[in-house]
């Protein structure tokens, strides 16, 4: 399928998520034009107050429920390509359904939207995430690639129902929502005009755009790095014990933009990571920056962490000669935001 290319229009879905914004800004930066879909007048006006230099280059419209069908119906027409990443977050869901059955729901409803009302999109860019990869393996360092699902967590799931982690939960939710967007392009292939393509992060840091307006708000990963470099920091041993795989909020944008403007990124899936890490290493990152930083946690340079699993960005690497932002830029950048917005979470509670 041909790549869309500036001044396209692109229907960003969840417009106000901490991942969402990022992509609309590096579209508008790069001469698309956006409309995003938020569940709020209120969330779209900051958005566009936001946005206000790129005047009405940016315009939102209202979704309230994705897992309607129909609800992308009239966001999508006129539009050139999607970025769909509205999504239920990992939380303290009982039932697995809580998580599963909005995601597969709300992918599946902006696929059925682009078939019926969307006949000018060429491409559609689903965000997903690496716990869609993260079956078991016996290898250490575990290397996951695009080769991988993860079909432990649908089992598990599946056999434990309401008792089974949290966490296979939401990683269930990835895996199946993926699928049911890569089955429904194989099963409507000869009656479509687009193709898909699905970004897999793992943790995101990096500047927050989103409103905040209390700590309660922010997004999961952030709020991670906000607690881990607060004060003293976390007890050694939970800091060099391995946390998972990062990647900069700004590169996981600019990879969705690559994904739309380079016609090879059409019919695939791509990690996107730049390594793994500790809490630890972020503490040795920190106090490394120059000019020092205030009041952050103590730096370990002696020690050593295994990481038993890697999520291996080398197809996105070679498809799109992607470089990724070292971990201190991304660590200092997103301490930086987080303390800026701090002031603002204070002063709302005092």
């Amino acid at each position: 399928m041909p790549a869309v290319q500036a001044p396209a229009t692109a229907l960003v879905t969840g417009a106000s998520g901490f991942i969402a914004v990022w992509i609309v800004k590096t579209l508008l930066d790069e001469g698309f034009n956006v409309r995003g879909t938020v569940r709020s007048t209120s969330k779209g006006d900051y958005l566009a107050n936001l946005f206000k230099e790129h005047g009405a280059k940016f315009s939102y419209v209202l979704v309230e429920d994705i897992s309607h069908e129909g609800a992308f119906d009239e966001a999508v027409k006129g539009v050139d390509a999607v970025f769909h990443t509205a999504s239920p977050l990992s939380g303290d869901a009982y039932e697995p359904d809580e998580l599963i059955k909005p995601a597969i729901e709300g992918t599946l409803n902006a696929l059925k939207s682009v078939k019926h009302h969307g006949p000018s999109v060429k491409r559609v860019v689903i965000t997903g995430s690496v716990a869609a990869l993260m079956e078991p393996k016996d290898q250490i360092p575990a290397i996951y690639t695009e080769a991988d699902w993860n079909t432990f967590a649908i089992k598990e799931v599946q056999e434990k129902g309401v008792h089974a982690d949290q966490e296979l939960k939401y990683r269930a939710s990835k895996v199946l929502a993926e699928r049911a967007a890569w089955e429904f392009v194989e099963q409507n292939k000869s009656q479509i005009e687009f193709d898909i393509t699905t970004i897999l992060p793992s943790f995101v840091f990096g500047p927050i755009l989103q409103e905040v307006l209390t700590l309660a708000q922010l997004n999961l990963s952030s709020k991670l790095f906000y607690n881990a470099t607060r004060g003293e920091g976390l007890p050694k041993a939970r800091a060099l014990s391995p946390f998972g795989n990062y990647v900069d909020i700004r590169d996981v944008a600019k990879m969705h933009v690559h994904a739309l403007v380079d016609e090879v990124a059409g019919g695939e899936r791509f990690v996107c990571s730049a390594a793994p890490f500790c809490w630890q290493d972020i503490y040795n990152a920190l106090n490394a920056v120059e000019p020092p930083i205030s009041n952050i946690p103590k730096s370990d340079f002696t020690t050593k962490t295994v990481h038993p699993a890697i999520n291996s960005s080398d197809k996105a690497r070679a498809v799109f000669g992607f470089e990724f932002t070292s971990l201190q830029k991304t660590a200092a950048d997103t301490l930086a935001s987080l303390r800026e917005r701090e002031v603002v979470w204070a002063a709302s509670s005092a």
